[in-house]
């Protein structure tokens, strides 16, 4: 076999494997202990830039210093009138105990302040300053203050607590994820593998890029703005191709160690194969990650660098130390068997190929017709963000959204702000052509700032945020105050403002992320309609995914047995996140699948033949990375941050549609139906594009054996 500088690499780290393993040992270290000393801080504000929400959350800022507070909001309902002496009392205590809590600056009590009983006198609420943001609120105080306020309920009056700060302990971003993520990955290592240590070795490749890759995204938060939910993806997008990558060259390994080649050159011959592979499929997820930063949206400039470099991070302990730990276990590989797997002559794959070759148009037909199908439900996609409203029915947040739903009216969440800046607005005028539109259930009197710059109007929907009425609302009340210096803001606007950013620069995304793939694709295959076909069944199997998220997520469908706890709008950066990770998870298998297929073309020059050769080598394994990627994605299940719960179930609904519908019945009926027109380049465009060999050629063997 040929050498190649990957090999070279491989063969030096096999023959220098414990300097290896200390060294990347010292890193991973070092690397985790920097972060929990000097990791940055979280930013999950939208970043809603020059929109009408961006411009007046700047104007508050500046000239309403006493806003910009995080808070907390505690909600009362009582079965008397919450101004009774008896139920005063009682809340008087709550509100004390909350004001003498550690991190809270002072409170509003409903007593005191205007418009915060309801009108039939049954409902109140109080508004708790923090002197910290919320998502650097001690997660032990917040959980003190759950418990005290859920202690004073009882007796006709109940308490609850809700804000981000409660949110970020009732409804965590992390979880058990990915302990059963590698818990299942585990098992289906050791049943593809049969090995205990084969198994492991994918296993310890993948933590020690996890660690490495985590760290340096921790220590990067000081520079790019990280949401908080960015530690789970990169912990799953990484455990899954870290632990994929690392199959791939263990699956050649262990090939080239029964072909009898001793583990030195078992270790180079897999580089030069699968660990080019690993090189081009995980530089299509990193590309498609950083496809992100095109959006020009601060909130994912440090989820996509962070999480790109968790990527990069794992395919370089792919090639590195992996090869490092082969040359620990050499033949021993296969050492603690669990069970003997006997080879079959004619593997179910190649019988499956050779089945849809021999009906390759019905095939065709039938596969895109369900991919269309599922794909559907995608027309009618809203975008929102979770809130109050669709956390699980249990938790204190949701308990206060529904008391003063039910006491102020459904759109007491969905307050929206509207700013004028003074001298030239005229806050009056603005109220008097708020106040007739439909939906407006109130508006209060403006509110001036100390130094005379703006005034703000607090105008009440008669609907939640979630309700597309809403939406409908912020673009009525936009149009009635044209003309003036005003701007119509608030969380609720915000909210509809990054949604709508977001479905606008999404085809941007699409545009290049596709363009750049596709343009690797031809380099790597060397043909037009290979690169192109590709493209298009993965944009098929995405739509499938984002179909399925629609009607499970949007429609309710199934919702409850995936423990979502209400219909709700797709969160608006799942989407954006999902397309250019589930474009570079695609390229990953048509990379490892295709490449089998011209391997045995270059050796055949039978296009049919070479199918069913390439899909009997590479079905099995690719199942098994299959596998462990959705049991990764579905992981996050457990978890209670509802939008990353929405973006494993995409993701893993669209590896599951690509292993199946499009590897095993698109990919062979399509390269039937073209057959030598599968490799067809145009000689000026094979001139211009570099000459680059995704997987070294192997030895010829004879025809026979491969079919």
């Amino acid at each position: 076999m040929e050498t190649s500088w990957l090999s070279r690499l491989a063969a030096l780290c096999h023959r220098r494997r414990l300097t290896v393993l200390a060294g990347w040992l010292v890193v991973a270290v070092a690397g985790v202990l920097l972060a929990a000393q000097y990791g940055g801080p979280t930013s999950d504000d939208f970043d809603t830039g020059s929109t009408q929400s961006g411009v007046a959350q700047r104007l508050v800022e500046a000239h309403f210093p006493e806003f910009t507070n995080d808070g907390v909001t505690l909600a009362v309902r009582s079965d008397a009138p919450v101004d009774a002496p008896a139920v005063r009392d009682r809340v008087t205590r709550v509100v004390e105990a909350l004001g003498s809590a550690e991190h809270v600056a002072e409170v509003s009590s409903p007593y005191d302040g205007p418009g915060q009983i309801s009108a039939d006198r049954h409902t109140a609420y109080a508004v708790a300053a923090l002197t910290v943001p919320s998502g650097e609120m001690p997660a032990a105080e917040t959980g003190k203050l759950l418990d005290a306020v859920r202690a004073a309920g009882g007796d006709g009056v109940t308490f609850a607590l809700s804000g981000d700060a409660v949110d970020a302990v009732e409804t965590p971003g992390g979880g058990p994820a990915d302990a059963v993520g590698l818990a299942v990955a585990a098992v289906v290592l050791l049943v593809a593998f049969g090995s205990v240590f084969a198994m492991a070795v994918p296993i310890v490749t993948a933590i020690f890029g996890i660690a490495v890759g985590l760290s340096a995204m921790e220590l990067m938060r000081h520079l790019l703005p990280t949401p908080g939910f960015a530690t789970v993806l990169a912990s799953m997008i990484g455990l899954g191709v870290g632990i994929d990558y690392a199959l791939f060259i263990v699956t050649r390994y262990r090939e080239a160690l029964a072909a009898g080649r001793t583990p030195a050159e078992a270790v180079a011959a897999a580089a030069a194969t699968a660990g080019r592979a690993v090189l081009f499929a995980g530089g299509t997820v990193v590309v498609g990650l950083c496809g992100l930063l095109l959006t020009d949206l601060g909130f994912l400039r440090g989820l996509a660098v962070g999480s790109a470099a968790t990527v990069a991070v794992t395919m370089l302990a792919a090639v590195t130390l992996l090869p490092a730990l082969l040359g620990l276990l050499g033949h021993r590989i296969d050492r603690l068997s669990v069970h003997r797997r006997a080879a079959s002559a004619n593997p179910w794959s190649a019988r499956w190929a050779g089945v849809v070759g021999r009906r390759p148009v019905s095939a065709t037909l039938l596969a895109a017709l369900a991919l269309l199908v599922l794909a559907a439900p995608v027309l009618g996609l809203r975008l929102g963000s979770p809130d109050a409203s669709t956390q699980p029915r249990d938790t204190s947040a949701y308990q206060a959204h529904r008391i003063l739903a039910q006491g102020f009216g459904a759109g007491f969440d969905a307050t929206l702000s509207v700013v004028v800046r003074l001298p030239e607005g005229d806050p009056e005028r603005v109220a008097g052509r708020i106040t007739g539109q439909p939906g407006v259930a109130a508006v209060s009197p403006a509110r001036h700032s100390r130094d005379g710059a703006v005034a703000v109007l607090a105008v009440r929907p008669t609907t939640g945020t979630q309700d597309p009425a809403t939406i409908d609302l912020v673009h009525r009340l936009r149009a009635a105050v044209a003309g003036q210096p005003a701007y119509v803001g608030g969380a609720a606007a915000a909210t509809i403002d990054f949604a709508e950013l977001t479905r606008d620069r999404l085809p941007t995304v699409v545009l290049v992320v596709v363009g750049l793939s596709l343009l690797l694709l031809m380099v790597i295959f060397r043909s037009v309609l290979l690169a192109l076909k590709a493209g298009l069944l993965n944009l098929l199997s995405i739509g499938a995914s984002f179909g399925v998220l629609v009607a499970v997520v949007q429609w309710g469908w199934l919702g409850a047995a995936l423990n979502f706890p209400t219909a709700m709008p797709v969160t608006a950066w799942v989407p954006l996140i999902m397309f250019p990770m589930l474009f570079g998870l695609s390229m990953d298998y048509e990379v490892f699948l295709v490449s089998r297929i011209r391997e045995a073309y270059d050796v055949m020059g039978d296009t049919r033949r070479a199918v069913r050769a390439g899909l009997a080598g590479s079905a099995r394994v690719i199942s098994a990375a299959a596998a462990i990627m959705i049991a990764v994605f579905l992981s996050v299940m457990l978890g209670a941050d509802l939008g990353v719960k929405q973006l494993g179930l995409g993701l893993a609904v669209a590896v599951f549609v690509d292993a199946t519908i499009v590897r095993l019945v698109l990919l062979p009926a399509s390269m039937e139906l073209l057959g030598r027109f599968n490799w067809w380049l145009p000689r000026w465009l094979d001139r211009v594009l570099p000459a680059v060999r995704l997987e070294a050629a192997p030895p010829p063997r004879p025809a026979a054996e491969l079919s």
